[in-house]
């Protein structure tokens, strides 16, 4: 679920694919399936990820098509929690 102010300023939501922290660089995937190229020092305030990021959301900015797509303005967001179920009660018990 995207934010008005993420669809104002043209962001995108995702999750980071890989990003190697030796070469700078790493892929992530957008909500639509697209495949983006990142730069570390396209996220927001240099907080770049640490270890295993495979799947972790992101909200964006996308320049570029095809190939040449580059994710700009990239920052980590928080999973939504999953919601819990609710204990069942029988009636005559």
């Amino acid at each position: 679920m995207t934010t008005r102010d993420e669809n104002r300023a043209g962001r995108v939501r995702g999750e980071m694919l890989w990003f190697n922290n030796v070469k700078d660089f790493g892929s992530i995937a957008s909500a639509n399936g697209e495949r983006l190229h990142v730069a570390g020092d396209s996220f927001r305030d240099g907080v770049r990820p640490q270890g295993r990021c495979a799947g972790l959301p992101v909200s964006f900015r996308a320049t570029g098509n095809g190939d040449t797509a580059t994710a700009e303005d990239v920052v980590f967001v928080d999973a939504a929690a999953p919601r819990r179920a609710r204990a069942r009660r029988s009636a005559g018990r």
